[in-house]
């Protein structure tokens, strides 16, 4: 406003510029004298409500705001886990996690310790009917070994006794001969010369049957042989083979 009066240099206009501003400020003045009146008037016809209740129930809300949470600070006091810090909830996790661990290791230990159990018992077990079986097997043999001893040591002492110990009039050894062969003892020596030497058999065969055939005539040359004291000529019918066919 003084830089507007002490523009020019005539006082009048300088005094009308003066009285223009002035007049200005009243306008403004009046103009918030209304205004302020009108806010006054205003004011005392405004009905201001009564939060009486509505205040009433927020305070209810709060009551029961402040109770839960009361509430939930009496579980989180008994709650050891949801009292606890994140830093201590960690520590507690690793702690369990390595308690496992140590469980978890503890039991793969005795795992292979019952497993290293079992494989020593297997083998006992294998290595002890490994040993039966060599303790049948030498068994079986000794059994054998025994039997052939024994058929052999019967095969032989009997002979060597009834040859060597027993008198020859008991005729041990002939009787042992056809007792194996299961045959009378002359049916027994037929076989055993039959078997020893088949053609000296064959002939022996032949000349009992000549003498049986001829047996008289036999009989009176052997007679008169004996009479004459010399060797006499006999006559003797011969049968012919029984597979020669005749002519």
């Amino acid at each position: 406003m003084d830089e507007d009066i002490q523009e020019g240099g005539d006082p009048a206009e300088a005094f009308d510029r003066l009285r223009a501003v002035i007049e200005g400020q009243d306008r403004e003045l009046a103009l918030l004298r209304r205004a302020m009146e009108g806010l006054a008037a205003e004011r005392a016809h405004i009905d201001v409500p009564d939060y009486s209740e509505t205040l009433g129930r927020m305070q209810q809300g709060v009551d029961a705001t402040a109770e839960r949470i009361a509430v939930i600070n009496d579980v989180i006091a008994r709650s050891p886990a949801l009292a606890m810090t994140p830093e201590q909830m960690a520590q507690r996790i690793a702690a369990a996690g390595n308690a496992a661990r140590r469980e978890d290791q503890a039991a793969l230990a005795k795992a292979g310790e019952d497993k290293a159990r079992v494989m020593a018992e297997l083998r006992s077990l294998a290595g002890s009917a490994w040993t039966r079986a060599d303790q049948k097997n030498r068994q079986l043999w000794f059994g054998l070994g025994g039997a052939a001893i024994g058929i052999l040591a019967w095969a032989i002492l009997p002979g060597l006794v009834a040859r060597e110990v027993a008198p020859a009039s008991w005729q041990w050894p002939e009787r042992m001969a056809a007792r194996t062969l299961d045959l009378p003892r002359w049916e027994a020596g037929q076989r055993m010369m039959q078997s020893a030497a088949p053609d000296a058999f064959a002939n022996i065969a032949a000349g009992d049957r000549i003498v049986t055939a001829n047996r008289e005539a036999l009989e009176a040359c052997r007679k008169r042989a004996n009479r004459v004291h010399e060797a006499v000529r006999c006559t003797v019918n011969v049968e012919a083979d029984k597979g020669t066919a005749r002519r």
